[in-house]
């Protein structure tokens, strides 16, 4: 199996498991993130906007302005479990930020266009 495909199908180990009713293994989940992150970067490409979900990854990406030194302008970060819900279009962008699930400063932090990156089942 390529790469790729092991980091897609952790993502779907993880949705799986949360159909079951059960968090995701840690591995599962990290994994799962960073597919994720990786596609945003795909889609979206670009430096404006730095996604964060700690622990385990972070990614700049949307066209825009290149950030290069202090905090960033634009900043969106969440948890791991709500980034896969809202990645995978679970939960939608507006509702997680509403809920405050998602924290999101400066004007290019609205990542409803390019967001769910990876379908639900």
């Amino acid at each position: 199996m390529s790469p790729a495909h092991n980091k897609s199908e952790s993502v779907d180990q993880a949705l799986d498991a949360l159909d079951r009713g059960v968090e995701p293994e840690r591995v599962v989940l990290r994994d799962a993130v960073r597919a994720l992150l990786s596609e945003l970067a795909r889609r979206a490409p670009g430096r404006s906007v730095e996604v964060r979900v700690p622990p385990f990854g972070a990614i700049q990406c949307v066209a825009g302005p290149r950030h290069t030194r202090g905090t960033p302008p634009n900043v969106v970060q969440t948890d791991p479990m709500t980034w896969l819900l809202v990645a995978t279009g679970r939960l939608s962008w507006a509702d997680a930020t509403a809920s405050g699930r998602v924290q999101a400063s400066g004007i290019r932090t609205d990542l409803t266009e390019v967001l769910p990156v990876h379908p639900s089942r």
